[in-house]
């Protein structure tokens, strides 16, 4: 298994810029719609993103061992919120690369009879799952790393405890509120792989989201979104550093 997972990684590089091409078409799609362009321009744009669609479906066929793998990885962190996220969000993305190979030789007709629409929503439910996952790790990760600067300030004699304590009722929120969110904006800026995943699933929860009919929004906000996750990939991929481990 070792040795395909290897194998497979080389392909996702290509698959990102597949999925950024894909996701190009449906966001340029919808902003010719309402510019009213011609039907024949759309019908033409909605091929190519369903050829990209279909391309990139190959390049994922055995992604999910490679989820597997990870999640095997996953179960011996020590921290223990990080191995139930981490693992549950790896077989979540196996499950859904499962269902989407099945899709695809559904599509390609080596298995007929395979229902598509019954199969799409079931990778997605899959999909979303991971990706609220991985955004429950991400907050984890954001209050750990708030926890220890506080801590670390505390040490020091810091004096926002004394100017809190010396404030009362909608001022100390107020400042409290403050305090957070510069907080909260030095760690992100301090943590580019943290911000970077934090930005990636944000931007990831809408496609299932809207796929599943939970939070409709439109083809162009889709693929607007899944441009910026496509992108943000691609250079996790071209700089490793940019990565958020484990």
């Amino acid at each position: 298994m070792e040795t395909w997972v290897r194998f497979n990684a080389q392909s996702q590089a290509k698959e990102r810029l597949f999925r950024a091409a894909q996701f190009a078409c449906a966001l340029v799609g919808e902003t010719l719609r309402r510019s009213g362009a011609s039907t024949g321009v759309l019908a033409s744009l909605r091929q190519l993103e369903n050829h990209l669609s279909l391309g990139r479906q190959l390049l994922r066929l055995g992604s999910s061992a490679e989820a597997v793998e990870a999640a095997k990885r996953g179960i011996h962190l020590s921290d223990m919120v990080l191995r139930f996220c981490v693992t549950l969000g790896h077989l979540n993305r196996a499950m859904y690369l499962g269902c989407d190979n099945v899709l695809w030789a559904g599509k390609t007709g080596l298995v007929p009879g395979v229902e598509q629409e019954k199969w799409s929503q079931r990778a997605f439910r899959y999909y979303l799952f991971a990706v609220v996952v991985n955004l429950s790790r991400d907050a984890y990760e954001i209050r750990m790393l708030m926890e220890r600067e506080v801590g670390g300030k505390r040490a020091k004699g810091d004096g926002n405890g004394r100017q809190l304590r010396a404030d009362n009722g909608l001022q100390q929120l107020g400042l409290r509120l403050q305090i957070q969110l510069r907080l909260l904006l030095h760690i992100l800026r301090n943590n580019p792989p943290l911000l970077l995943d934090l930005v990636k699933n944000a931007c990831d929860l809408f496609i299932p989201l809207d796929k599943l009919g939970l939070y409709k929004t439109n083809r162009g906000f889709v693929g607007l979104c899944g441009l910026t996750s496509s992108i943000l990939s691609i250079l996790t991929i071209l700089h490793p550093w940019l990565k958020l481990k484990p």
